[in-house]
């Protein structure tokens, strides 16, 4: 783990644990473990995602490479998304999250592709896969108790990122990967209004922009961003059931030098991305 990194994940935790004291100052611990002070929630959703822009470029010569373009982005992918919520003592909320998000493609160049120094020839085919999944831990605190029809929780994010990102002739003679386990801290907000007893609407928020070298007193340069934003709409079918539909902006990247990269890398990556999706699931309290 960089020290970059290594930073973020100090300030995300002291931002979790700071919220996490101050919420349970005025608990009760004689009744703390009591079913009424704790819930499970479980949610499911499947859909499908569409590029809006994606480019990526590994080394200072590299090709900034267009996936939606060039690289068979251009069609919708499936997707899906799982979460795990424990809230407690109904004002704090602790979530869980897995999101698979593998991409692949194989594609005809018309123009020579340039990753990490290797050369992918004109008039030749390429196969291309993004492999990026990621883990999310987040809490939750609620700022409006006393509201009977609208929640509003802030709270923080650790976000644990395993990349894949491969580049591999047609005929397999030619080969880049690039691979990263990466931590990325950001803000949470979570609202939700209750339309009527059954239909609610819900928004959702991850996000942070960082422009670490600020936090680390880097001379390295590197520049940071993640959003993850919903809009939802719902139902409650039963008392533990409720269905819904999520539209869903993901969007971020990075662009800088790392400090420990190793030949024939030299460190360079420049990955932006903005993805639309569309998902339809089920939360089931337990």
């Amino acid at each position: 783990m960089s020290n970059i990194e290594k930073t973020l994940l100090q300030w995300s935790l002291v931002l979790c644990f700071s919220i996490f004291l101050v919420s349970g100052t005025k608990a009760q611990t004689s009744s703390s473990f009591t079913s009424e002070n704790y819930k499970f929630k479980a949610v499911a959703e499947i859909g499908f995602l569409g590029v809006l822009d994606h480019k990526v470029q590994f080394g200072q010569n590299g090709t900034y490479f267009d996936y939606k373009n060039d690289g068979g982005q251009d069609v919708l992918f499936p997707i899906s998304r799982l979460s795990l919520e424990l809230e407690w003592k109904k004002r704090n909320t602790f979530v869980l999250l897995y999101q698979p998000l593998k991409i692949e493609s194989q594609v005809y160049l018309n123009d020579d592709l340039i990753v990490d120094n290797q050369v992918f020839p004109a008039a030749s085919n390429v196969k291309l896969l993004y492999n990026f999944p990621f883990y999310r831990f987040s809490y939750l605190r609620e700022v409006l108790p006393n509201s009977k029809n609208l929640n509003l929780a802030i709270g923080g994010t650790v976000q644990i990122r395993n990349a894949t990102i491969s580049f591999t002739s047609g005929d397999g003679s030619l080969f880049r990967t690039n691979r990263d386990v990466g931590i990325v801290p950001a803000l949470k907000l979570r609202s939700k209004y209750k339309i009527n007893e059954r239909a609610f609407a819900e928004v959702e928020a991850d996000g942070i922009y960082a422009p670490v070298s600020y936090l680390n007193g880097s001379d390295t340069e590197i520049v940071g961003a993640i959003l993850d934003a919903s809009l939802r709409g719902g139902l409650k079918l039963t008392k533990e059931v409720s269905s819904f539909i999520n539209l869903r902006y993901l969007g971020g990247g990075a662009v800088g030098t790392s400090n420990d990269s190793r030949p024939p890398s030299d460190g360079y990556v420049k990955n932006w991305l903005h993805f639309g999706i569309v998902t339809a699931g089920f939360s089931y309290d337990f």
